[in-house]
């Protein structure tokens, strides 16, 4: 591992430290999609955020969508944001939100105005945040500075056994230091939740952790489900790849947090943390691109995915480094592996030898390193939606 704990990032005007350097063209809601792609299409050096959400949602599903939508464009690796919604009230809310955190943001309408006008209009904004933004340069940073979440895909046996406890092993030594962590996916737990409460850091961060997976059990899979969970934990590729069971899933996935940590709280979908440097967790859905959407807006700059089975899984704004362990995936599917940690299974390399490697390959991404996802274009971005809208 090299002994060198620094980076070259970029320091935006809230302290907070980012690796990539974005306009984003925010649509406050589905209907904006086209108007945002045109502005993206026009201008480049900026980045469009389709998705499908954002009309007649209320309650604590707004509330979800504010929060993402205002955390996306906060997030320290967009450098300037344009939003634009179909009418203004909304629209000014998640400028406003943006806006506290000292960033360039700028919001239009169509109501009123028109695709066109409001596209000419946007295009001149953006243009204008482009060379406001591009000349930015990246300064040294340390690399605890950097918040980095995780969650995992597509697993197998290798994935418990080689990529999740690399994550954990890199939790272990750089949270310390002062690196913020995050992991989620709430049901995937199923089985060893005892033992992630287990590692809560206080009692009143334990209970918290159990109300909210009981929560989820009871009120979202216990509602739902049919007969079990067959075809979604553990999923078809997870029982190819040996996890016959959620249980079994489980005990791999915890993995990820490694063995000297403790959590320091829980956080709702795409909140961010407040506690100080730490892990926290975060009540997410088990499904990739949802739940890398709630981290980025969350706040966090990196992203760390091991995988076993290969899962192709990429962000528009954080970049998501791919780990496995399985040498069959190395072997076909090399083009998504950043870190291949193989040798674990086949005892070339210990654990700790492996979390050296994956620090090392987040110094190199957090200095400018295209990951794989980013290289090959997988730029998912979900929403997460609680319900029906009115």
């Amino acid at each position: 591992m090299s002994s060198n704990r620094k980076i070259l990032a970029y320091r935006r005007e809230n302290g907070r430290v980012g690796v990539r350097s974005y306009v984003a063209i925010l649509p406050v809601d589905d209907i904006s999609n086209a108007a945002c792609e045109a502005v993206a299409a026009h201008i480049q050096g900026t980045i469009a955020l389709p998705h499908a959400y954002g009309r007649l949602q209320f309650g604590e599903d707004l509330e979800l969508h504010f929060r993402t939508m205002i955390g996306t464009g906060a997030n320290p690796n967009v450098a300037a944001c344009i939003v634009i919604g179909i009418e203004p009230g909304w629209t000014k809310r998640i400028v406003d939100g943006i806006a506290a955190t000292g960033k360039p943001v700028a919001g239009f309408w169509i109501e009123g105005n028109g695709d066109i006008a409001t596209i000419a209009a946007a295009s001149r904004k953006a243009k204008e945040f482009v060379h406001q933004t591009s000349g930015q340069l990246r300064v040294e940073c340390d690399l605890s500075e950097l918040w980095i979440a995780a969650k995992c895909g597509e697993s197998d046996t290798t994935t418990g056994l080689a990529s999740c406890p690399t994550v954990g092993n890199m939790y272990d030594k750089l949270i310390p230091a002062g690196l913020y962590g995050c992991f989620g996916e709430t049901s995937e737990l199923t089985g060893a939740e005892h033992l992630a409460a287990a590692r809560a850091a206080t009692p009143a961060v334990r209970e918290k952790f159990m109300r909210t997976w009981k929560a989820y059990q009871d009120e979202v899979i216990e509602a739902h489900k049919t007969s079990d969970l067959s075809d979604s934990q553990p999923t078809k590729g997870n029982i190819a790849g040996g996890l016959t069971t959620i249980e079994e899933k489980a005990l791999g996935n915890l993995e990820k947090i490694g063995k000297k940590v403790s959590f320091i709280d829980v956080l709702q979908p795409a909140e961010a943390p407040a506690a100080g440097p730490g892990l926290y967790f975060m009540d997410t859905s088990s499904a990739a691109a949802e739940c890398c959407t709630l981290q980025a807006a969350a706040g966090y700059v990196l992203h760390i995915f091991p995988t076993g089975q290969g899962n192709v899984i990429g962000n528009p704004i954080m970049p998501v480094i791919k780990v496995t362990g399985n040498p069959r995936t190395v072997r076909l599917m090399s083009e998504h592996v950043d870190v291949d940690v193989s040798g674990i299974v086949r005892r070339a390399m210990t654990i700790d030898q492996a979390g050296d490697a994956l620090i090392d390959m987040i110094v190199h991404t957090a200095n400018g390193r295209l990951t794989a996802a980013e290289a090959l274009g997988h730029r998912e971005f979900v929403m997460t939606k609680l319900y029906r809208s009115a």
